[in-house]
């Protein structure tokens, strides 16, 4: 690979601000690294649509990060991951595509002693299966339970991500669960709003239970693909500012909202600086508003 590849950004989509939470798992394992972030929060929520739908949103979505010259695509979205990911491998092959489930999955795999796996997520990826039939895949005598917790979605993009409510929701959702399944000892954390709930969640089911983040797992998954194809950026100490790792942010509406919003689930607020560029690049240019740029599909 050359230079100019190994220095383009890794490319991130999601139906909306979810995905922000595999976003900052990437800043935070490959810090060397540029990434660009799309949101399709025109459309979203993508559980709700049929199989073909999301397959075409996907691929709308994945086509615009592919045109700004990304060199590997990410997909932090459950609901695209175990339905798209295959065509979009290999409509854009040769560009590397990673999902979110395959390695949440693994990592479940590994974690757990007794093979009894719980999978919260909302009720479109609890539907689909996906998780359940990662996980066989690699442990076949694994117990799964699935469980659809769709209101953690609202509460994440709320901000009660803990105290009292949230936690009691917590509750609510897996007591009996866990009560049907005792010898259960991972939980995975089936959706990318579900990570900013962790501690909640934490609470409720105890210590003896090993949360798997999809977002860490991900972000991971994403490093070894890198290296496995050459792509990793090398850091240069003597780079100038115009060779340093930025973070962009794509959506295809209410930008206004996904910056409010996504700072709960990236830990800060969206921005392009203006200093990383402008217009269709990604910074805070005529068409970027809150630090986000809109785009059409």
């Amino acid at each position: 690979m050359t230079g100019r590849d190994r220095d383009a950004a890794i490319g991130v989509f999601d139906s909306g601000v979810g995905g922000l939470t595999v976003l900052r798992a990437l800043r935070q394992a490959l810090p060397h690294e540029s990434l660009l972030y799309l949101g399709d929060t025109a459309r979203l929520p993508y559980g709700t649509k049929s199989p073909e739908t999301v397959v075409r949103y996907a691929e709308q979505a994945a086509r615009v990060l592919a045109r700004r010259g990304v060199k590997l695509l990410v997909i932090a979205c459950n609901t695209a991951s175990a339905v798209a990911l295959d065509h979009l491998a290999e409509v854009f092959a040769p560009l590397p595509v990673v999902g979110v489930v395959e390695p949440g999955a693994t990592a479940a795999c590994e974690a757990s002693r007794s093979g009894q796996i719980v999978v919260i997520a909302t009720e479109g990826t609890v539907r689909g299966g996906a998780y359940e039939r990662a996980i066989r895949a690699r442990r076949p005598d694994a117990v799964v339970l699935q469980v659809p917790c769709s209101l953690f979605v609202a509460l994440a993009e709320e901000g009660w991500v803990a105290g009292p409510i949230a936690e009691a929701i917590a509750h609510r959702y897996l007591d009996a669960p866990l009560a049907e399944l005792p010898g259960a000892d991972c939980l995975v954390l089936g959706c990318t709003h579900f990570p900013v709930l962790r501690a909640a969640i934490s609470a409720a089911v105890g210590p003896r239970i090993t949360l798997i983040d999809s977002a860490e797992t991900t972000a991971r998954a994403v490093a070894l693909t890198l290296a496995h194809h050459g792509l990793a950026r090398l850091p240069d100490p003597a780079s100038g500012s115009a060779d340093r790792p930025w973070t962009r942010f794509l959506a295809t509406d209410a930008p206004a909202r996904f910056a409010r919003v996504g700072t709960v689930f990236f830990g800060a607020a969206p921005e392009s600086p203006a200093s990383e560029g402008s217009g269709t690049d990604g910074g805070s240019g005529p068409q970027s508003h809150h630090g986000v740029e809109l785009v059409d599909l």
